[in-house]
């Protein structure tokens, strides 16, 4: 008689969320900040556009993360039917944002790309929160459209449409990794949500001949995939930063050469704090640093995804394809920023969710893995016999 009752008591006072998801989030959050401090220190002190203060980035870092934790704070107290309803007007605003980005006087140019808007204090670059926007979106649609998925016509090609004006605009920025992402996300949502087999099939197939399309559409990407190929044939010029990230990882071998001792942070590499923070991670700390990064990942997208099969069993479709959704975002993003960096993949303007530096990548990474744990929270309520 004892077991039912102890049982009963340790279901009820069992935690309200995945605490392991919450601390694999602000360990990496943790540790990318004192990275980008270790990334950042010589950039930062021999440019007078910082005034050579060496913590210029450590602070900013460290505002933008308790701005994102805030935010998290407040997007966790939020109910998913809410997320749900206001899915639709969500990503509309992130499409004026794109718009807004393009337009002159608005958009600020930064390294010839026109990814960001400023507001005084930080720069917003819309393309990080339309991941999120995308993904509530897909989800959203894919619940509503749930009786015609099957059909090309009234499943598939509606999204494929809106998908299409999506890229269009981030492309124009131009923002070809943040293409890749957002991608991503909508057709691994709309292949989990049931669309036509033989479709999504398809679309893999034309996949490699779109991606070519794109590369040799523009001078510079075909440069950046011959640098790929072979950044030491031309190391001084478009296997410059690629060259330097290798020699980076060739250098911390298995343990590192210690926190603090990179050199090539030392104005070779470029974007060391942003993009190429984990070829900094690997000097320092070694195959055994990298290793953890990716094992923190790692963990996040298993988690995201089993989270969405409990959401499933509560037949909380909207809740299990965003979580998938969120879980697609964090792999893909961080899969293609770590094959940038060893030189598996070529260079894109991507960074390492919740570890680079960046105020709008913290921010959108801070509330979807708020959303993820809202998610988590409700499926935990459910099983309780509460509401939510």
């Amino acid at each position: 008689m004892l077991g039912p009752l102890m049982m009963n008591r340790e279901r009820y006072n069992s935690p309200n969320y995945d605490v392991s998801l919450l601390w694999v989030v602000l360990s990496l959050l943790a540790f990318g900040m004192v990275m980008v401090y270790s990334a950042s220190i010589a950039y930062a002190d021999s440019s007078k556009m910082f005034g050579h203060n060496s913590t210029y980035f450590l602070m900013r870092q460290a505002l933008y993360i308790v701005v994102g934790l805030v935010a998290a704070v407040i997007v966790f107290q939020v109910p998913m039917a809410w997320w749900q309803k206001m899915s639709p007007y969500l990503f509309i605003m992130g499409i004026v944002l794109l718009i807004m980005v393009l337009i002159p006087g608005i958009g600020k140019v930064v390294n010839g790309s026109r990814r960001w808007i400023s507001l005084l204090i930080m720069n917003l670059q819309p393309s990080e929160l339309m991941k999120l926007f995308i993904a509530m979106y897909a989800s959203d649609y894919a619940v509503r459209k749930a009786s015609s998925m099957h059909s090309i016509k009234k499943g598939f090609l509606p999204m494929l449409g809106v998908m299409v004006f999506v890229g269009v605009l981030l492309l124009k920025e131009p923002d070809f990794g943040a293409f890749a992402v957002t991608a991503s996300i909508a057709f691994s949502i709309m292949w989990l949500g049931g669309v036509n087999l033989k479709v999504f099939i398809a679309m893999l197939g034309a996949l490699p001949l779109a991606v070519f399309g794109l590369v040799v559409m523009e001078p510079y990407r075909l440069e950046r995939m011959k640098g790929f190929l072979n950044p030491f044939d031309d190391p001084f010029d478009t296997g410059y930063q690629l060259s330097h990230a290798l020699i980076a990882f060739g250098r911390g071998e298995f343990w590192g050469v210690g926190l603090g001792g990179s050199v090539e942070k030392l104005l070779y590499l470029p974007e060391a704090h942003t993009d190429f923070l984990l070829a900094v991670v690997a000097e320092e700390l070694g195959f055994v640093g990298v290793l953890v990064v990716v094992l923190l990942f790692a963990w996040l997208v298993i988690r995201a995804f089993s989270i969405a099969k409990e959401a499933v069993a509560n037949e909380r479709y909207y809740s299990a394809l965003l979580a998938q959704g969120i879980g697609v975002w964090m792999g893909v993003q961080g899969f293609i920023n770590m094959g940038v960096n060893m030189g598996l993949l070529p260079t894109k303007g991507l960074t390492l969710p919740l570890l680079s530096y960046g105020g709008s990548g913290i921010l959108a990474n801070c509330i979807a893995l708020s959303v993820l744990l809202r998610i988590d929270f409700e499926n935990r309520r459910l099983q309780k016999g509460l509401t939510t």
